[in-house]
């Protein structure tokens, strides 16, 4: 190939003199992906503090870590950086109680609707938070290595992105989503809007229907989507967490194609859930043969490493901009919350036969 692939970047730098991490919420996704990626970057963790303390010590057990006994006394460890692991409803009740002033790690979504969004962001300026929403999939090193390969002009410019998925997602991982009224867009697929916006920008509008399935309760688990930007760019969602048929059709992939170059893009970690498979990075240019561009690390742990890193980093004076920052990952929640009013929209009527 005529340009090089190991010369993307792939991953964030660390900080140079890491604070302790205070992570307060003991879930599936603290044993899963926050402590692995700190242990594996060297990040140091003062502790973690959960409502079910049982919980807490078991997982603080098993990563050789402390676990609070109450919320004031995580709160009050000197210098620490908040990893709030917490269902997006519970963001503002703990906010308040953090020091004016401190660094904190917003587990994604940045609440449950733009309403909370809203006043999160209001609560972050008022209290002076350095606060960064855990947006992570753009943290990824395939995702940092399209990014940087669409910086270097590699493929043009994008006029064709499409997110497509069909697969089987084990909800019942994640019990606190019976009941909410917003699912599939507000707590999966926001992952992918996040992204989208990080490449492309922000789009005026979007068209969208997201719906349940008869094998779930769930208020939703499939989702189309069509998101305006510039009149000739064509970027799609097709999301389906139900396709029960065994692997050989199932696909969780994102496709970029630019004016002249194209990259395909394997999201490993969603098929066979939460074991999964490789991601995988592939890349062309016209008249080429693909390129696969070996990776350096995976989305689950290695994006948790950059979100937090960038973080610190910025707070330390040692990064120029806060990337997923209240103020940016506030454009990922009107997103949402445009994709969510589109859904409740009728749609547009055909004409009856004369």
């Amino acid at each position: 190939m005529s340009i090089d692939v190991t010369a993307l970047r792939q991953s964030w730098p660390r900080p140079s003199l890491p604070e302790p991490i205070v992570i307060i919420g003991a879930g599936g996704i603290v044993n899963d992906a926050h402590l692995p990626a700190y242990r594996l970057a060297g990040l140091p963790v003062a502790g973690v503090f959960d409502l079910d303390a049982e919980r807490a010590r078991t997982v603080a057990a098993r990563w050789g870590t402390h676990a609070f006994a109450t919320l004031d006394e995580a709160i009050a460890t000197r210098g620490a950086v908040y990893d709030l692991a917490l269902p997006p409803g519970a963001h503002l009740d703990v906010l308040p109680r953090l020091p004016d002033g401190a660094a904190v790690l917003l587990q994604k979504p940045m609440g449950r609707d733009l309403a909370e969004a809203t006043a999160i962001l209001e609560l972050c300026r008022k209290k002076r938070l350095t606060a960064a929403v855990n947006f992570q999939l753009r943290f990824s090193p395939m995702m940092l290595a399209v990014a940087d390969a669409v910086e270097r002009g590699w493929l043009g410019r994008l006029v064709d992105v499409e997110v497509h998925l069909n697969l089987v997602t084990p909800w019942h991982l994640f019990p606190f989503l019976k009941g909410m009224p917003r699912v599939e867009i507000a707590v999966h697929s926001i992952h992918y809007l996040d992204t989208i916006r990080a490449i492309l920008g922000n789009p005026s509008g979007v068209h969208a229907r997201t719906l349940g399935h008869p094998s779930t309760d769930l208020a939703q688990t499939r989702t189309s989507a069509i998101f305006d930007f510039a009149p000739d760019q064509r970027v799609t969602f097709s999301i389906n967490h139900n396709h029960d048929f065994g692997r050989r059709f199932q696909d969780a992939s994102v496709r970029f194609e630019g004016s002249v170059g194209a990259a395909m893009v394997k999201l490993g970690l969603l098929l066979n859930y939460p074991e999964g498979e490789p991601d995988e990075l592939w890349i062309t240019r016209k008249g080429e043969d693909w390129t696969h561009v070996p990776l350096e690390g995976k989305w689950f742990p290695h994006a948790f490493i950059g979100t937090m890193s960038n973080l610190q980093r910025y707070a330390a004076g040692e990064d120029s901009a806060l990337v997923t920052s209240v103020e940016d990952a506030w454009h990922t929640m009107a997103l949402a919350e445009a994709a969510f009013e589109s859904a409740a929209q009728p749609a547009t009527p055909i004409k009856a036969h004369p």
